[in-house]
């Protein structure tokens, strides 16, 4: 199984000098994907609960640096040769979907096809507020936003006439390497996300897990998919565990997750960089 290592863009993960050798010992230690999430703005007292914590509430500090999950992820393709580069996840109801085409795609190009987008619909009614961009509807707006993104990528002569998105006969170039196509993966833990996977997803990112949380998970994917005649086997399947052990990759494995995502901080000294990733592949067996 594939490891992971979710630790850029926040934080001490902001830092160009940390980015850059967490980024090259990554590479070279043998981990599979490089992991950057994004919030545009975040609030001090949110009402919405944030979903992937028992509490309901993101460690995250609200003043902490968040850079934008493509300009990060841009620079550390330029400071690396293999490994991926995912979103994980970036919030597509809230961005112009032909933008997001775009620079999904030049960021494919420049890292000479290395890159996956991690998708999900959001949970901060308050950022979608500040955006201007309504919370209603943005599980509709994913999935549609999601195909315009592969007709994009794919044709060479673009139309649409959706709910939310019409354009007719452009073009959008680059196009990305890998036969025009770029792996979507699809964020969120709940049923309703599962649903969205199993519908249109080319794989799942499953956030901050318990050990004990993921089996279920998996088995009602699998049922999901089933009823939608796909094949989970052909999805591929990241997850982060909440309290995990190297113990628990074996058992991950026999469920069908093909990539363990190691979420840390990363140290801010970048000279002490080098270190703390070869500690994390050490104790994950990458």
């Amino acid at each position: 199984m594939r490891v992971g290592l979710h630790a850029l863009g926040i934080g001490s993960g902001a830092d160009p000098l940390v980015i850059e050798a967490v980024a090259r010992a990554a590479d070279a230690a043998g981990f599979s994907t490089l992991w950057s999430g994004e919030h545009v703005v975040m609030v001090d007292r949110p009402d919405s609960p944030y979903p992937y914590a028992p509490d309901g509430r993101i460690a995250v500090p609200s003043d902490a640096d968040w850079l934008d999950p493509m300009v990060a992820l841009a620079f550390a393709a330029a400071c690396t040769s293999r490994i991926r580069l995912a979103t994980g996840i970036l919030l597509l109801p809230q961005h112009n979907p032909l933008l997001v085409a775009k620079q999904a795609a030049s960021l494919d190009v420049v890292s000479g096809g290395r890159f996956v987008l991690g998708v999900g619909i959001g949970w901060s009614s308050e950022e979608f507020a500040a955006l201007g961009v309504p919370f209603r509807g943005r599980a509709r707006r994913n999935r549609e936003f999601v195909e315009v993104l592969r007709t994009l990528w794919h044709d060479d002569i673009s139309s649409h006439d959706g709910e939310s998105v019409h354009f007719h006969e452009v073009r959008s170039y680059p196009k990305p390497v890998r036969d025009r196509h770029i792996p979507i993966v699809l964020g969120g833990n709940s049923d309703a996300a599962l649903d969205r996977v199993a519908e249109y997803g080319d794989g799942w990112y499953g956030f901050n897990l318990s050990a004990d949380e993921i089996p279920g998970r998996m088995a009602a994917l699998a049922a999901r998919c089933r009823q939608a005649g796909r094949d989970q086997g052909t999805l591929e399947i990241a997850v982060s565990i909440r309290d995990g052990s190297p113990d628990d990759v074996a058992r991950l494995a026999d469920l069908g997750v093909t990539e363990l995502v190691v979420v840390e901080a990363p140290p801010g000294d970048p000279a002490q960089a080098v270190s703390w990733v070869d500690a994390l592949a050490g104790r994950w067996g990458v």
